[in-house]
C-alpha cells in the first residue's frame, strides 16, 4: 500500500547522490517500521501520465520511531533518480509503499561482515548501525569499494561509526579508478582479489553472516570467493542493486516448468480476494494480475528487487531471470511474478502468502 509523505530533508551526498528523508506521521508509525536492510518503493506520475516506481534502500538505523532516510543515485537515463536529484524539495510530497524485502538482520549477538560496492552501502549501512546500538557485544566488519573517493555515499556515517565503535567496527576501503597514498591498493574486488584479501581481514570461518550488496558483477564474485573459502550458503545473503537491462548468462533463467503455453489462465490471490483472468500471450503473471488489480505488488518489474513475490500453488512457470530471490526461496516454491510466463493452461498464485 502507498501513503504520500512529506520530503522533510533532500541533502547532497556527491555530485551524482542525495539522502531524501520523508517525514512518517504518528498514525503510520507502525506500518512504516522497517526492520534493517529493508527497502520502500517511491512513485510518482510524469507531466504525461506515467507511472514511475523504483525502490530505494532504507539507510537510517531501524528504531521505535521510524526515520525514512533513502539514498538515491543519478543513473543515467533514470527518470526517478534524475527528478530526485534536480527537482524533489523539501515540502514536496512523494508516495511511499510501506517497507519490504528480505535482505535483513534482526540485531542479535555475533560477528558479521558485508561486501558493498558503490550504492550497495545503503541497506548494509542501516543493519551495521542498528546492530552496533543495539547488541553491545556484536561485532561487523564492512569492506567497500567504490570508484574514487568523491563519489563514495555515506562517508561521514560510515566515520561516525567507526568513531563510535572502535572496537567492534571495521572499515576498509578500495577505490577501483584512483591512486590512494594509504589503503589497500586500487583496483576491482573481484572473485580472485577477494579470495586472498579476506582471510588477511578476518576469521572468515567464524562469520555468522555475510552481506553482499551493489553491481551484479560484485556480488556474484564475492559470492563464488566465500564459497570457495569454504562459506556456507545459508550464511551468504546478497542484494542486486544493478543489472544489465538484457538477460545474459549471469541471469540465467530460475525456471519451473520448461516452456511457456498458449491459451493460460491465472487464478491469483491478493489482499485476501481471488480472481480468474486470462493471460495475454508475452505478458507477464504481474502484467496480467494488474488489469484487474492496481494494488498487486511490484517496483522494478526487472527481477531484482522481490516486490512482487508470488508462492506458486499450482501449475508451472518459467522465470526470464531472477536476481532477487534465494535459492531456498524457488526451493520452496515462490516465484517472481514480473519475470513469470506460464508453462501450463492453468496457473495459481497466492502473493499473501
Amino acid at each position: 500500500m502507498f501513503h504520500p509523505l512529506r520530503v522533510s530533508e533532500v541533502e547532497p551526498l556527491t555530485d551524482d547522490a542525495v539522502a531524501v528523508t520523508l517525514a512518517v506521521p504518528p498514525e503510520l508509525r507502525e506500518a512504516f517500521r522497517h526492520t534493517p536492510g529493508q527497502h520502500i518503493a517511491l512513485r510518482r506520475r510524469t507531466e504525461r501520465g506515467e507511472e514511475i516506481r523504483r525502490t530505494y534502500s532504507i539507510c537510517a538505523p531501524a528504531g521505535p520511531d521510524p526515520a525514512l532516510r533513502v539514498g538515491i543515485r543519478l543513473v543515467e537515463g533514470g527518470e526517478f533518480s534524475t527528478y530526485a536529484l534536480k527537482e524533489l524539495a523539501v515540502g514536496d510530497t512523494v508516495e511511499v509503499m510501506e517497507p519490504t524485502g528480505r535482505f535483513v538482520l534482526e540485531p542479535r549477538a555475533g560477528y558479521f561482515a558485508a561486501i558493498v560496492g558503490g550504492s550497495g552501502i545503503t541497506p548494509v549501512l542501516s543493519i551495521a548501525a542498528t546492530l552496533l546500538i543495539r547488541e553491545p557485544t556484536a561485532r561487523f566488519c564492512l569492506v567497500r569499494s567504490d570508484r574514487t573517493v568523491a563519489s563514495t555515499m555515506f562517508l561521514e556515517e560510515v566515520a561516525d561509526l567507526k568513531d563510535r565503535f572502535p572496537d567492534r567496527f571495521q572499515l576498509v576501503t578500495v577505490v577501483s579508478r584512483e591512486e590512494r597514498q594509504a589503503g589497500l591498493p586500487s583496483g576491482r574486488l573481484d572473485r580472485e582479489r577477494l579470495t586472498g584479501l579476506l582471510p588477511a581481514l578476518l576469521p572468515v570461518a567464524d562469520i555468522d553472516g555475510w552481506f553482499l550488496c551493489g553491481p551484479l558483477g560484485l556480488v556474484s564474485g564475492a559470492e563464488r570467493a566465500l564459497r570457495g573459502l569454504g562459506v556456507e550458503r545459508g550464511r551468504i545473503h546478497q542484494e542486486i542493486f544493478h543489472v544489465d537491462e538484457t538477460p545474459s548468462a549471469a541471469a540465467a533463467p530460475a525456471a519451473r516448468g520448461a516452456r511457456a503455453a498458449a491459451d493460460s489462465t491465472l487464478t491469483a490471490t491478493l489482499a485476501g480476494r481471488s480472481g480468474t483472468w486470462p493471460v495475454r500471450e508475452g505478458e507477464s503473471l504481474l502484467e496480467t494480475v494488474l488489469h484487474s488489480r492496481a494494488d498487486a505488488p511490484y517496483a522494478c518489474k526487472g527481477g531484482v528487487c522481490g516486490t512482487c513475490r508470488a508462492f506458486l500453488v499450482s501449475g508451472e512457470v518459467t522465470m526470464d531471470r531472477n536476481f532477487a530471490l534465494e535459492p531456498e526461496e524457488t526451493d520452496a516454491g515462490y516465484v517472481l511474478a514480473c519475470q513469470s510466463h506460464p508453462a501450463t493452461a492453468e496457473v495459481e498464485l497466492d502473493f499473501d502468502r
